[in-house]
Order: C-alpha cells, then sequence, then structure tokens
C-alpha cells in the first residue's frame, strides 16, 4: 500500500503535477473564457439576456453538483479511469458546444462539459497530495495554484481575442487539443493507489438525489437572484425553500448512511473545518471584486472586453511569482498561519485601495491594486490549501478535496452574488441623493447647466434645455455609480479584514514537518 506511492514520488512527482495541472488550468479557464463572449452568442442564436445567461448557469449547476461525489466516484470507478473519462466527455462536451446549432444544444451541451470538469479540481488535488509528502504539499499547491489563479485571467483576454478575430464557437474549439494531451499525459504518468482500486461502494441514491436537487437550486438562486429582485420575486422563494429543504435532508441522510456519497464526517477535524471556513469566506470576497473590477473598467471607464481584461494582468502576475516562493517558505519550516495572515491584510489593503477610485482613473491606477491584490492571493491559497489538510488521512484526500473546492466555488458564487446585490441597491442610493441636488434653485446646478450647455453647443451637439438636463443626469448616474463600486469594495474589505482572526486556529497546523507525512507515504 506504501510501496508504489512512494516509488512514484522519488521519480517524477513534478511530471505528476504539471500533468494533473493542466486539466484543472483549462477547466477553471472555461468558466471565465465563455463572459465575454455571451454578447455574440446571444446575437448568434437571436436569444434573450435572461436566456443567453443559462449558458453560464447550466455549467455551474451541474459543476457544482459534481464536485463534491469526486471522492466518491473515484473511489467507485478508479481514481485514474475516472479522471480520464472526466477529461474526456470536457473534450467532447466542448466540440458539442461549438458545433450547437441552437441555444438548446448549447445549454445541453454545457451541463455535460459542467458534468465532465466538475472532477477535475478535486482529482487533481487529491492526486497532487498524495503524490507528494506532506513538508512539501505548500510547494505542491504553489504549482497547482499557480494554474487555478492564472486561468481566470488569461481566460478573458484570451475568449475577447478569439471572439473578435474568429468566432464565439473557437472558445471551445481550443479545448481539444489541451484535453487530447491531458488524456495522453494522465495514461502515462497517473498512477492509481491500492486503496481506491480495491474499494466496492454502494451507491447513495438518496444522498445523491438530495445533493442534485439542493445545489442546483441553489446555484440557480444565487446566479438568477438579483435580476429577480430576490425575495420578491416567488420563482426565487420556491427555490429558495427547495435549496434549504434538500441541502439539509442531505445532510441528515449523509451523517446516517453507511457509505454516504460525501462523508461529512470530515469536518470532525478542527483544522479543516476552520480551514474551509476561510476558503468559504476568503473566496467570497475574492470573487466578488474579481466581477467587479471588469464592471467598473468597462462600464465607467470605457474600456473594451479586451482592456479589462488585461487590468487582471498585473495580479495574476503576482500571484504568479508569490506563490512558489510561499510554498518554499512553508518547507523551510513559516506556519502556514503566518503566510495566511500576511495574504489576508494584504488583501483587505488592495480591497481598501479599490474602494478609493474615481472617474479620472488611469489604466496604471486601476492595475496597481489588482497587482497587490495578487500578492495577496497568493499567500492566501497556498498555505491555506496545504494547512487544512494537515490532518486528513491519503485515504479521505479525495473526499475532502471534493468538499474543501465545493465551499470554494459556493464562496465564490455567494460572493458574486451579493456583490452585485450591493453594487445595485447603493447606486440607487446615491443616485437619490445626488439627483436631490438638481434643482433650480441650486447654485452649483446653474452653473453645471450652464457649463453642459456650453461644452454641447461647442463640440456641435443639440443644446436645449432638456438636452443640457439630460446631460447632467447621466453624470450624476456615472457618479452614482462609481460610488457604489467604492461602497461595496469597501464592504469587502471590511469583511476580508473580518476573516483574520479565523487564521488563529490553524496555528497547530505545520505541513512542513516531516514527521507529519512520513507514515502517510
Amino acid at each position: 500500500m506504501t510501496q508504489a506511492p512512494e516509488k512514484r514520488i522519488a521519480v517524477n512527482k513534478w511530471v505528476v503535477a504539471l500533468v494533473v495541472m493542466l486539466p484543472t488550468f483549462i477547466e477553471v479557464m472555461d468558466t471565465s473564457v465563455v463572459n465575454v463572449s455571451l454578447p455574440h452568442i446571444q446575437g448568434s442564436m437571436s436569444a434573450g439576456v435572461d436566456e443567453v445567461t443559462w449558458v453560464l448557469t447550466s455549467y455551474l449547476v451541474s459543476n457544482a453538483i459534481i464536485i463534491p461525489i469526486t471522492g466518491w466516484l473515484a473511489g467507485l470507478f478508479g481514481r485514474k479511469r475516472y479522471l480520464v473519462f472526466s477529461i474526456l466527455v470536457f473534450t467532447l462536451a466542448s466540440i458539442l458546444c461549438g458545433a450547437a446549432p441552437s441555444l438548446q444544444v448549447l445549454v445541453l451541451a454545457r451541463i455535460l462539459q459542467g458534468l465532465g470538469g466538475g472532477g477535475l479540481q478535486p482529482l487533481s488535488q487529491a492526486i497532487l497530495f498524495e503524490t507528494f509528502p506532506r513538508r512539501e504539499h505548500g510547494m505542491a499547491m504553489a504549482v497547482f495554484g499557480m494554474g487555478v489563479v492564472m486561468a481566470p485571467i488569461i481566460g478573458p483576454v484570451l475568449g475577447g481575442w478569439i471572439t473578435d478575430h474568429l468566432s464565439w464557437r473557437w472558445v471551445f474549439y481550443i479545448n481539444i487539443p489541451a484535453g487530447i494531451l491531458a488524456i495522453v499525459l494522465t495514461m502515462l504518468f497517473i498512477v492509481d493507489p491500492t486503496y481506491i482500486k480495491r474499494q466496492i461502494l454502494r451507491i447513495d441514491k438518496w444522498g445523491l438525489f438530495f445533493l442534485a436537487l439542493g445545489l442546483g437550486a441553489l446555484q440557480v438562486v444565487l446566479d438568477r437572484g438579483e435580476r429577480k429582485d430576490w425575495l420578491q420575486s416567488n420563482f426565487i422563494i420556491i427555490l429558495s425553500a427547495i435549496a434549504i429543504f434538500a441541502l439539509v435532508a442531505f445532510i441528515i441522510t449523509e451523517l446516517r448512511a453507511e457509505h454516504p456519497v460525501v462523508d461529512l464526517r470530515v469536518f470532525k477535524d478542527s483544522t479543516f473545518s476552520a480551514g474551509t471556513t476561510i476558503m468559504f469566506l476568503g473566496f467570497f470576497c475574492l470573487f466578488g471584486s474579481f466581477v467587479l473590477l471588469p464592471l467598473y473598467a468597462q462600464e465607467l471607464m470605457g474600456y473594451t472586453a479586451f482592456w479589462a481584461g488585461l487590468i487582471l494582468g498585473p495580479g495574476g502576475v503576482s500571484s504568479f511569482i508569490v506563490m512558489p516562493i510561499a510554498g518554499a517558505l512553508m518547507k523551510k519550516g513559516v506556519k502556514p498561519w503566518i503566510l495566511l495572515l500576511i495574504g489576508l491584510c494584504v488583501t483587505s489593503f488592495a480591497l481598501f485601495m479599490m474602494s478609493g477610485f474615481n472617474l479620472q482613473g488611469d489604466f496604471y491606477s486601476i492595475a496597481l491594486p489588482r497587482l497587490i491584490q495578487g500578492i495577496g492571493l497568493g499567500a492566501f491559497f497556498v498555505p491555506l490549501a496545504a494547512a487544512t489538510y494537515v490532518n486528513i488521512p491519503v485515504e479521505q484526500m479525495g473526499n475532502a478535496s471534493g468538499v474543501f473546492n465545493l465551499l470554494r466555488n459556493l464562496g465564490g458564487s455567494f460572493g458574486v452574488a451579493v456583490s452585485s446585490t450591493i453594487l445595485s441597491q447603493r447606486a440607487q442610493v446615491h443616485q437619490t441623493y445626488l439627483s436631490e441636488a438638481i434643482t433650480p434653485y441650486n447654485p452649483a446646478f446653474q452653473k453645471s447647466f450652464a457649463n453642459a450647455v456650453g461644452f454641447m453647443k461647442m463640440h456641435h451637439m443639440a443644446a436645449s434645455a432638456k438636452d443640457g438636463l439630460a446631460f447632467i443626469y447621466g453624470e450624476v448616474l456615472r457618479q452614482a455609480n462609481m460610488l457604489s463600486f467604492n461602497d461595496t469594495f469597501y464592504i469587502l474589505a471590511i469583511a476580508i479584514a473580518m476573516v483574520t482572526p479565523l487564521t488563529l486556529f490553524l496555528r497547530k497546523s505545520s505541513p512542513g514537518a516531516g514527521s507529519a507525512g512520513a507514515g502517510m507515504h
């Protein structure tokens, strides 16, 4: 049980790391590369805005359902076989997405793609932790993290370029060569541990049913809640009730099942519970800001999709540099919770900088906080992932990795939904407040009105009183939206600062200690 993994670790652990990073990179990138292509897909398919968003929602729902049961499926079919199957389904579904003749076929193909892609991250993470000894888990997560972090940075830029120069269909076709390469490399270099080969598991039907129903309903609520005005919509109320009922039933079912599809007993380990909580809250704040920054650049600053993607670039570069440094420091004995605390503080500071954005900002003033945020993310992801699994035996690594990645994704989904809601509500508040000053008895308004009319005449535009008022009101809307972005960034900065005390629960974890992992490999 222990000899085969030891030989593999000594011979080609870095090759294994690169092999499992490739499908993970493709899957993560695919969640963001499609975003910039939605307007083109909408026009090509003659679909409405609400209809075309199902191209994203369908993928997220099926993805969320598969992630937590990855360890169970790997035990049922074998990890290597399931990994190859997942990559194959993802690649074939990508072909179907690119060739889809209608929106209905495209949504169906995206569901299949999510089912194939959902298991790639947890499987890759579990293989990495098994391949590397515990003292090198930090460095292993640095390699894995570089792929996870760079993928959503490259995605929008690559997707924008492909859509502009080729077609939105090629956003999916580019997965084909990468998928084929990943399958070949997996067949050559990945080996199943013996304990997985010998497992015989029963199908937990009720667990699967409640999990699929609960996560599916929850994901739709998070994705559609803002558009439907949350609890003002009967559709959202009904789905929320279904999600709560199904997830509670799922927890009860899994705690009583002899062979649960997701073993929730892993939360008995306080270090794992603390780590997953920090991951959920951390990605809640991070994903919220990831969505806001491109919106600010495009809607208020007039950037194209390509240039908005480039704004995210500096943060990806800084994360790419910091992650291996964090892994090396952990290998030398630096406590993970110290690096994690630094990462959260740096990230909070970057979000505070973003809360000071204005309509006169240039590219560098926007990109600098993103670069600093990337430094914080690099010091956040690596030590947290390594410390969270420190007490998890290799036999439970697949299950634990599935739960960890699910909570990370759910944290991101909640963060996007809450940030969008705050942004919308604060924009209405600021618009109401600023509009109160638009009165003919206000000297400041009179001066602004005269300047607006003069500006419009100078540029040979219509300059009636009505046009002048419309010009000023448009500027009021821009200022209200800008202030709402500031407020949302500020709230996210406070929220991530409030997460920092939780790092104290990880003080006893030390993946860098060689003795901890000696008996596991």
